[in-house]
């Protein structure tokens, strides 16, 4: 490399473009400075410097928005376009670097060092050239867009610095990169530059290739799903499918899209569509497949309602819906408490359970309200089928999902307050028992995962709140009672339901017989006759018919304008409901001998029970009427035994048993009566009858008795209280056992009652049969 004198010459800004030494092209010149340095090469000796432009976008560039590397070219052509624009044909001579800039005022003028490659070469030198021409070859071949002459002309220089400035202005570089060519001076280097990024261009071109091979395959397998697709639009048209299901499949793709599903749900909806789009219209796996896709997309997934946490709210929802039942209420404000404190908590699973008219159903309405939580009702009574619960297999006709995930679809979010009512009404045939069905979806450890037969993949189960309603928690299999927390609903005392009919029945009775306040008023004192006189029940709903036969009457009145308002009292209760139904306050008129008052637990409450024993001469038949139940039938055969076993301590002839028959009697004997409760009834009630000692008319007593007299504990303490309480009872023995739950009896009710707390038969004795001095 040699270097050659310093000259000047005028300078000519690039934008765009670059020129390297033996290149040949047009020009278009427009900036006023490069016309004028054209003009003043042209009048010199036709040389000018050309450079280029760091940044495209600057008109007016200054020093350093130019590269000082640049080329020393001689102007062989100037022409003139009638835009103003020169066109102008250059040669590049050599390489050339800014050494100073000469300011003038209408062009740029530089002082320029300019450099010349060497001709000679060496054998490294030839490596390099042979090495540099296989690559352009090899590029030239890939890229199809540099021509064979191209190569040609290439091929046939000598000069090693030259062929790469040539090789340099064909490839499809960046500015810098060739900026970074211009720049090398040392032809060694600029080769071995130039080699490498050849090689890389190749490797670009490989990948592009690839890339290219790729699209075309997906483009050949697009336009041949497209072609099938077409076809299959053709046979489904000539089968009918008029419209085709290329519409409908899209609509479901997006709806499976936006539906919220688990990753594998969804993967199972689109495997379904798919197979519904190639399956015919006509066909009945069609409509089957499409019935399994709308329930997918229709299940509430991730969709749930933000839980109202206000306490305070909720206890006074609770508090505006129901009268009373303060430990259901107590159990919702806690569980609403606890998930305000912890933002996580599956939903507990509750059972009410109690008499027919307490409130249950409608006090999960009210849960759900003060939860701001969407309701769903599932009436489990008659369910004998596990299908039921669980759903058929898509293999039946007709299959579809069981009713729980069918709730779920009516609820529409994840998280409901969802009502399994009547869940002690469940029963089992051959088809299966749902109550086993009902053990997954009442487990908080199984039912984040339930499985339903028609659905068939995994629903999350965990964060509903289920209530149970129940009857009678005897027909409820231990396995699913042990799943459920179990909150008994007793009933109400007669205060309770005094309040409740003004408060609730009677506003709502007006209003649906579209009268006002102001047309109807019931005194308290006519709800209490009501009360005591037409109704005999642990619930309400009796109580809201006589309510409602009122309202009907009155509804006669103003229509017939025999009155204008209408109020009912104690005195006028009988013209609207007729002669009362039940005695209030009289279990018995007068202390009886061998009648002894039973205390009953029943489906519907607490009940009263009179056992009445009658002695007539025979040899010792034991006689048992009332339609009693294998468990009262063994109790009174109990008391028999233990009665014949203390006959001489009682004071009864030993030998009664050889002289007389004995006839146990429960009134009402077409209604079945059962339970272990009346064993010292029945044991009072035979002393009485064989020492001809009379029993209170005012105590009544609940226990089972054993053969050596002891006093079994029992259930159903506070209806049975109740029940005694409305027959006017005030004296009642219970067993020692149950003495802890007197407190859950209503203040008003245990107030009026006196409570006897019994272990021994003895004692049971001495509290209900009057002596003869008390006579």
């Amino acid at each position: 490399m040699t270097k050659s004198k310093e000259i000047i010459v005028p300078l000519l800004p690039l934008r765009g473009l670059l020129v390297f030494p033996t290149m040949v092209l047009h020009l278009d010149v427009g900036r006023d400075k490069s016309v004028q340095a054209l003009e003043k090469a042209m009048v010199d000796d036709s040389l000018i410097f050309l450079t280029t432009q760091k940044d495209i976008s600057i008109d007016d560039p200054v020093e350093e928005d130019l590269y000082k590397m640049g080329t020393l070219t001689k102007v062989k052509q100037m022409l003139k376009l009638p835009n103003g624009t020169i066109r102008v044909l250059v040669e590049g001579l050599m390489r050339a670097e800014i050494n100073s800039f000469l300011d003038e005022e209408d062009y740029y003028v530089v002082n320029v060092n300019t450099y010349e490659d060497s001709p000679e070469k060496d054998v490294e030198d030839e490596a390099f050239m042979r090495t540099m021409l296989e690559y352009f070859e090899q590029y030239i071949k890939m890229s199809k867009k540099i021509s064979a002459e191209t190569y040609s002309s290439v091929a046939d220089i000598e000069e090693p610095g030259r062929m790469a400035d040539i090789i340099a202005s064909h490839l499809p570089l960046k500015l810098k990169e060739k900026q970074e060519i211009l720049q090398t001076i040392n032809v060694k280097e600029r080769v071995n530059r130039l080699i490498e990024i050849i090689h890389n261009e190749k490797e670009v071109l490989n990948l592009e290739k690839k890339i290219g091979q790729r699209v075309k395959k997906s483009m050949e397998r697009t336009q041949k799903e497209y072609y099938l697709r077409e076809q299959m639009k053709a046979i489904q048209k000539e089968l009918g499918d008029k419209e085709g299901k290329t519409g409908e499949v899209a609509e479901l793709t997006e709806k499976i899209e936006n539906a919220g599903m688990t990753e594998s749900v969804k993967k199972t909806a689109l495997k379904e569509l798919e197979r519904y789009e190639k399956v015919p219209s006509s066909s009945a796996e069609s409509s089957v497949i499409r019935n399994y896709i709308d329930w997918l997309i229709s299940l509430p997934w991730t969709k749930a309602t933000e839980d109202d946490l206000d306490i305070g709210k909720a206890e006074r929802i609770l508090n505006e819906d129901h009268y009373g039942l303060e430990k259901v209420k107590e159990r919702v404000l806690e569980y609403l408490a606890v998930q305000k404190m912890t933002n996580s908590l599956k939903g507990p699973i509750l059972c009410l359970a109690g008499p027919p008219g307490v409130g249950k159903t409608s006090l999960a309405r009210s849960i759900a309200r003060s939860l701001n939580r969407n309701f769903v009702r599932v009436s489990l009574g008659g369910v004998r089928d596990e299908s039921e619960i669980r759903g058929h297999r898509r293999t039946y006709v007709g299959a579809m999902p069981g009713r729980i995930i069918q709730g779920m679809k009516k609820a529409g979010t994840i998280n409901p307050v969802f009502l399994l009512d009547e869940i002690d009404k469940m029963s089992n045939d051959f088809r299966g028992d749902p109550s086993a069905a009902m053990l997954e979806v009442l487990d908080p450890e199984q039912n984040h995962n339930f499985s339903d037969h028609y659905i068939e993949e995994t629903y999350d189960l965990s964060k509903v709140m289920f209530i149970a309603t129940a009857n009678n928690l005897a027909t409820i299999p231990g396995p699913l009672r042990d799943r459920m927390e179990i909150i008994n609903i007793a009933g109400y005392t007669e205060q309770e339901k005094i309040h409740i009919a003004k408060d609730h029945l009677l506003p709502k009775q007006i209003e649906e017989h579209g009268m006002t306040k102001s047309q109807l008023q019931v005194r308290e004192d006519g709800i209490q006759k009501i009360v005591r006189y037409y109704t005999r029940e642990a619930g309400v709903r009796s109580l809201e018919r006589q309510l409602a036969k009122i309202c009907r009457k009155t509804v006669r009145i103003l229509v017939s304008n025999e009155k204008k308002r209408v109020v009912i009292t104690d005195k006028n209760v009988e013209e609207f409901l007729g002669k009362t139904m039940f005695r209030y306050g009289q279990a018995e008129l007068e202390d009886q001998v061998g009648v002894a008052t039973g205390l009953a637990y029943t489906t519907v409450g607490g009940d009263t029970l009179q056992i009445e024993v009658s002695l007539s001469p025979g040899k010792g038949k034991l006689v048992l009427t009332g339609k009693l139940g294998d468990v009262m039938k063994e109790s009174a055969q109990t008391a028999f035994s233990f009665v014949r076993s203390k006959a001489v301590e009682l004071g009864i002839d030993p030998e009664f048993h050889e002289k007389n028959d004995i006839h146990i009697h429960v009134p009402e004997g077409a209604v079945p009566k059962d339970g272990p409760s009346a064993g010292i009834t029945i044991a009072t009630a035979l002393v009485s009858a064989l020492t001809g000692k009379p029993i209170r008319k005012e105590v009544g007593m609940t226990g089972e008795i054993t053969l050596r007299g002891r006093v079994l504990p029992i259930g159903g303490l506070k209806e049975k209280t109740l029940s005694a309480h409305r027959a006017g009872l005030t004296k009642i023995i219970l067993p020692k056992d149950n003495e802890k739950d007197i407190d859950d009896i209503p203040d008003s009710v245990r107030s009026e009652l006196q409570f006897y707390p019994v272990s021994h038969v003895d004692e049971v004795l001495k509290e209900a049969i009057r002596d003869g001095a008390e006579q």
